[in-house]
């Protein structure tokens, strides 16, 4: 990132960025999310060629801070623009926001079609991801939670 704000023109605001940035990334590290989602917002307005990767920060965020549809609709968004990795990343939390939206929709009782979309929209998110880059996931928890929505789904009825 240093690199990046030394280019011209790549960065409006130079060192001031930086520093923005440093106390997003903090806020998000330290469960400050409403801070985190604030600051991010911000800081993509000029982000020049780092604005993908604050957006990804700033979906995961917002994830963290529950609001899952906002943070599947930024991070989807992104993942429609992106590719490699950079996909698969964006993809990863798309499809836990997804998940994490249909569980609380599930602990809500609503299992109807809307919720069984977001379960099926969470596993091809994830099922992608992981054939894209499967290093993204090296503790399975991908994998793992791609097995829970297929219980999920199976549970309505929708199959697996």
């Amino acid at each position: 990132m240093a690199l990046a704000g030394c280019e011209p023109g790549t960065i409006s605001e130079g060192a001031d960025f930086q520093r923005k940035y440093s106390s997003a990334r903090k806020a998000l590290e330290q469960g400050n999310y409403d801070s985190a989602i604030r600051s991010y917002a911000a800081l993509i307005q000029t982000a020049g060629p780092l604005e993908p990767r604050l957006r990804l920060e700033y979906a995961h965020a917002l994830l963290r801070a529950s609001r899952y549809d906002e943070a599947a609709q930024v991070a989807g968004a992104l993942a429609a623009g992106s590719k490699g990795s950079d996909r698969a990343a964006a993809l990863a939390v798309s499809g836990t926001a997804q998940h994490e939206s249909a569980l609380a929709d599930l602990g809500a009782g609503r299992t109807g079609a809307a919720t069984v979309a977001k379960l099926r929209a969470a596993d091809a998110a994830l099922k992608e991801m992981l054939a894209i880059d499967d290093s993204l996931d090296p503790l399975g928890a991908m994998a793992s939670r791609r097995a829970d929505i297929a219980r999920d789904l199976k549970r309505l009825g929708a199959g697996g």
